[in-house]
């Protein structure tokens, strides 16, 4: 039995080093051929760890305990799922929703408001912060309408040319007249 528990102890570490080398490589490689297989709870990252904590959980408790066989291995089992348990509950579930992308397109920037932080002048370049998300980007920035634009000004971003935020004074009394 210690064979059987060595053996998974080393699968789980060779399988935590193998997925940390070359984990994006080899997703990659296999292309989602596996997807059919996902399933909430048995993520590779709570696999690897219950064979891992059952593995080293089989061997101390063969060394440093009276216990043999059967108690050993359903003891062993049960630390295994419990672990397992914890993280899951602990690190996969809290990762999966804190999984944001901040990546955002240009083409989602025309129809944004944003706040100027360097001043634009009405025939040059300044910079608009524009909030995505959790986050806030900042943009190259030019008047659309050649005007020049204070610093904390609230502005519309227009259009996008050439990886420039054309941006526009946003009034805001004019939404209060509607």
């Amino acid at each position: 039995m210690e064979t059987l528990y060595l053996s998974c102890l080393s699968l789980g570490i060779l399988f935590a080093i193998v997925t940390l080398l070359a984990g994006d490589w080899i997703g990659h490689a296999l292309g989602g051929m596996l997807d059919f297989l996902s399933v909430d709870v048995i993520s590779p990252t709570v696999l690897a760890a219950g064979v891992t904590v059952f593995g080293g959980a089989g061997i101390l408790l063969t060394r440093y305990t009276g216990l043999a066989g059967a108690p050993v291995l359903v003891l062993s089992l049960m630390v295994a799922v419990l672990l397992s348990g914890a993280v899951y509950i602990g690190v996969v579930k809290p990762m999966e929703r804190s999984e944001m992308s901040t990546g955002f397109s240009m083409q989602e920037l025309p129809g944004r408001i944003g706040e100027i932080t360097v001043p634009v002048p009405a025939f040059g370049y300044g910079e608009v912060m524009v909030k995505f998300g959790a986050s806030n980007t900042l943009h190259t920035a030019a008047s659309f309408d050649r005007h020049p634009l204070p610093t904390g000004a609230k502005v519309v971003i227009v259009e996008v040319k050439d990886g420039v935020a054309l941006v526009s004074a946003l009034d805001e009394r004019r939404g209060e007249d509607l």
